[in-house]
């Protein structure tokens, strides 16, 4: 089982922390469509025949396309792809762009799961954060959405500077208030050459404090498992049922195809990845070329690679697979790293299995790399 990710560059305004690919003027919006649709065709096979499952409209904000743009490029993988009956269709939506008759519209079409951009359900965060929409439209599409959507999830950012501990638990309650199956939840993190940086750098908006983001993590984790969410991945809590398809095949190394610019593919062995910018990766498509770069994976990148995504998920690392897949010096190697956060109770080792401890969920990333194999 595959799954197929598609990006769509376009957003109506910046958001400050954001630094994913995406343009802001629409005139490039046909050529762009006409490019997903012919790098789908000119694609078809390097899949070798694997079944899709999923379909992600990430971006960007895909919620700008129409549904009609939305259906055409379905209808491109569903001719020229092995799709099941029933593939998980998310399509990732700001607030601002779903209006009730809009909802309506998705919800009769194969689109059968939404992730929706809240961030924040108080108008200060939101306007720190440049978003588009605000509080009560949030609100107001929650209870749209879940009239018309089983499969929905919302997206939240903690560790806001200026966001208490108690705003952050009226945006918890608010979020499990709305009946949603799905919460993924990231602290904000300034990344370079975004408008936050520039801000922080000033002095204009205060540091991110990393104080604040753990303890506004476990503050999440405890209340959501409190009522029956499954950390099922560091970052997303879902219902049992719920998981995202296309994230998990993601964490657990599955093969998929990334398509758009900027997007990310990966097939076991190789990752790829498209140009970061609409007029080249349109020129490419157009000659009948893919503007993609290639990587062949080490045997030590790909087991860098398991570490880095099992250690974030409820699944753990296996020390049987990694000697199955890698080799038994690389076990032998992950066990003797792992043992100082066993012994500083970040990791517990069951089954064979290594998996953070609720402490060491909001540390992973760092314990991961302390993990990796850097010589052979």
């Amino acid at each position: 089982m595959s799954g197929i990710y598609i990006h769509i560059p376009f957003c109506k305004q910046a958001c400050h922390y954001c630094d994913f690919h995406f343009s802001t003027s629409l005139k490039k919006k046909e050529p762009v469509l006409k490019a997903l649709k012919k790098e789908l065709i000119l694609r078809k096979d390097e899949l070798g025949g694997a079944t899709i499952e999923t379909i992600y409209f990430g971006g960007g904000t895909p919620s700008l396309l129409t549904t009609d743009e939305i259906l055409d490029l379905v209808g491109t993988v569903q001719v020229n792809y092995t799709v099941i009956e029933d593939p998980e269709i998310t399509l990732e939506a700001n607030p601002d762009d779903l209006s009730l008759e809009r909802i309506k519209t998705l919800a009769g079409s194969p689109v059968n799961r939404l992730s929706i951009g809240v961030q924040s359900f108080f108008e200060k965060d939101l306007k720190l954060m440049n978003r588009a929409h605000n509080a009560q439209e949030a609100k107001q599409v929650l209870d749209w959405a879940t009239q018309y959507f089983k499969n929905i999830s919302i997206d939240l950012i903690y560790g806001i500077p200026g966001l208490t501990d108690q705003e952050w638990q009226e945006n918890i309650r608010i979020a499990l208030a709305s009946g949603v199956p799905h919460i993924s939840s990231y602290a904000l993190t300034v990344e370079p050459k975004t408008a936050l940086a520039n801000f922080v750098a000033k002095g204009i908006v205060p540091e991110v404090d990393d104080e604040q983001a753990q303890r506004q993590f476990l503050q999440l984790v405890q209340e959501l498992e409190s009522k029956d969410f499954i950390n099922y991945e560091i970052s997303n809590f879902g219902k049992a049922g719920y998981f995202s398809k296309n994230n998990t095949a993601y964490w657990l190394g599955k093969s998929y195809l990334g398509i758009g610019p900027s997007a990310h593919s990966f097939n076991g062995t190789h990752r790829g990845w498209n140009v970061r910018n609409n007029q080249t990766y349109v020129k490419a498509i157009e000659a009948n070329e893919l503007p993609i770069e290639i990587e062949e994976l080490s045997v030590k990148d790909r087991y860098n690679e398991y570490i880095m995504t099992g250690l974030r998920t409820v699944w753990g690392i296996s020390l049987e697979r990694i000697a199955n897949e890698f080799g038994h010096n690389y076990a032998k190697y992950a066990k003797m790293q792992a043992q100082k956060y066993v012994a500083e109770h970040l990791l517990f080792l069951e089954d064979n299995i290594f998996r953070a401890t609720r402490k060491g969920k909001f540390l992973v990333d760092g314990i991961a790399s302390d993990l990796f194999m850097v010589k052979l």
